[in-house]
């Protein structure tokens, strides 16, 4: 299990590159988090977990530690042991101008990968990610094999003392939210998942309480992959396959400029995790199977 000291440094790394980044500016017009479709034509609604206590905004971080059988017998899980690959969209309000010098913040290659692989995937997606790159961000939206989710509108912590990012004030929390699922909408990514992460992984009760009434549930992870500035594919790579464990949710990044080695990561780790009987699925699946769903 990777220590809580290697997954601070990864976080860290990674809030301090977006420390001097944007402004959130004005939100548009607040809207609720979506309905999404169920992936599963059996269920009526895309699964999410019951709010937690007082009311507060559900944390989800691993899915159920089975390898799929359960007294000789199959269990909700199906087959085999899941493991969840994610990877954050981060791109914040005033990068608009390094994108335009030629800075890369999508990453074609990882998503042609995965693709190629057949691995689903959960993209949390900032909504000036989707301003900056609609067309990408439709075809993401568009392919089953993936599921779009949020993952705040310029990637403002919603805490104090996050690794250095700026903050979203909590009055303005549940707008910041909004307002990146409204940036989906206008890309034209269809039914993004109910589903919010927390730009630097931080949250306190005010957070959820702030975004209770929106109807997500948070997503968090078990695995830190440390693909955030990290040049070294291969240590990379053995931190993945030394954390992963039945259920795991493992956030990696897509975002060439900050994460530029994770293409060849995800090369590396999804053979070898197969040859181990991991089943690759996206988050809705776990959080499915967490609630007793298939």
């Amino acid at each position: 299990m990777i220590s809580l000291v290697r997954r601070a440094a990864a976080l860290c790394a990674l809030g301090a590159a977006l420390t001097a980044c944007g402004t959130s500016g004005a939100g548009q017009t607040p809207r609720p988090a979506p309905s999404a479709p169920a992936p599963s034509p059996s269920a009526s609604r895309t699964p999410t977990l019951a709010p937690g206590p007082a009311g507060l905004t559900p944390v989800f971080e691993h899915g159920p530690r089975t390898d799929g059988t359960k007294d000789g017998t199959k269990d909700g899980t199906q087959d085999g042991k899941t493991v969840a690959l994610t990877f954050d969209a981060d791109m914040t309000a005033d990068q608009g101008p390094r994108a335009a010098a030629g800075e890369r913040f999508d990453n074609p290659p990882l998503i042609a990968t995965l693709r190629r692989l057949k691995v689903p995937a959960t993209v949390f997606m900032t909504g000036r990610w989707a301003e900056e790159y609609p067309d990408e961000a439709r075809s993401i939206g568009r392919d089953p094999q993936f599921e779009i989710a949020n993952h705040s509108y310029s990637h403002y912590a919603y805490t104090d003392d996050c690794y250095g990012l700026p903050t979203v004030a909590k009055a303005d929390m549940r707008s910041d939210l909004e307002r990146a699922y409204a940036a989906f909408e206008k890309a034209g990514v269809p039914n993004p998942m109910p589903y919010f992460r927390f730009p630097g992984g931080c949250y306190d009760d005010t957070a959820l309480k702030e975004l209770s009434a929106t109807g997500v549930t948070a997503v968090q992870w078990d695995v830190v992959s440390g693909d955030a500035f990290a040049t070294d594919a291969d240590a990379v790579t053995r931190q993945v396959l030394d954390g992963v464990r039945p259920g795991s949710v493992v956030v990696m990044h897509c975002t060439r400029s900050a994460a530029p080695v994770t293409e060849e990561v995800v090369r590396a780790v999804v053979p070898e995790l197969r040859r181990q009987g991991y089943r690759f699925v996206k988050v809705s699946q776990l959080i499915g199977a967490a609630n007793g769903r298939a």
